[in-house]
């Protein structure tokens, strides 16, 4: 009986550890600030859903700043912990909308999200609309996501909602209706990390049974 590790084994740990690898890839790409509204179209009203994921270690997010580009309507849905201001400027435009975690509140904890939906209207006329973020945590620290392009192109994409009726490229699903609930739903970099997480998952149960049967062979 060799006690050396065989081939077949040896190429079950090598894909056991290149889907672990996977799995760490589709959690980063899903780690930005998004926006949904699956059913925005312009000059409509609709829910916008803004997922906020905490990527820091340490320090909790207790703030979230959206800039809203002179919306009519703004009303937000309420959050358990969370405090909501809706800012407007001379002329009765909506021009940010911010949630506050409440003293006492953990706010968003590193490892873990939270959504925040507001009934925005109308939609302006164009093919799509940027919402420029500001998280801020515990510790002070600041992250602004105001950059233009996708969470592939740069550090900290603004997020863009697309005006076509489907779902958003840097979103993910939302509520529709001017009036209607934000259905929980995970964003587009979610959707993506599971398709990934899944492939991993079974690429590491594929690497796992061929282990297992060079094992059992071996003993033989």
């Amino acid at each position: 009986m060799s006690h050396g590790i065989s081939p077949v084994l040896r190429r079950g740990l090598t894909a056991t550890f290149a889907a672990g690898f996977v799995l760490a890839a589709a959690g980063t790409a899903a780690a930005h600030v998004s926006v949904s509204a699956p059913d925005a179209t312009p000059g409509h009203g609709a829910v916008a859903t803004f997922s906020v994921p905490t990527e820091s270690d340490t320090a909790a997010t207790t703030s979230v700043r959206i800039t809203v580009p002179g919306f009519s309507t703004a009303r937000t849905e309420p959050v358990p912990g969370w405090t909501a201001k809706v800012d407007r400027n001379d002329k009765d435009q909506v021009t940010a909308v911010t949630w506050t975690a409440n003293p006492g509140s953990p706010g968003i904890r590193p490892g873990e999200f939270q959504r925040f939906a507001v009934s925005l209207g109308p939609f302006p006329d164009s093919e799509s609309v940027a919402f420029p973020a500001e998280q801020t945590y515990s510790d002070g620290t600041v992250v602004r996501w105001n950059e233009n392009g996708d969470h592939d192109s740069v550090e900290h994409p603004s997020p863009v909602l697309a005006l076509t009726g489907a779902e958003a490229d840097h979103g993910g699903h939302g509520g529709h209706g001017d009036e209607a609930a934000a259905a929980p739903a995970d964003d587009g970099g979610d959707t993506t990390a599971r398709w990934l997480a899944g492939l991993g998952l079974a690429l590491g149960a594929l690497a796992l049974g061929a282990g297992a049967g060079a094992v059992l062979r071996s003993r033989r």
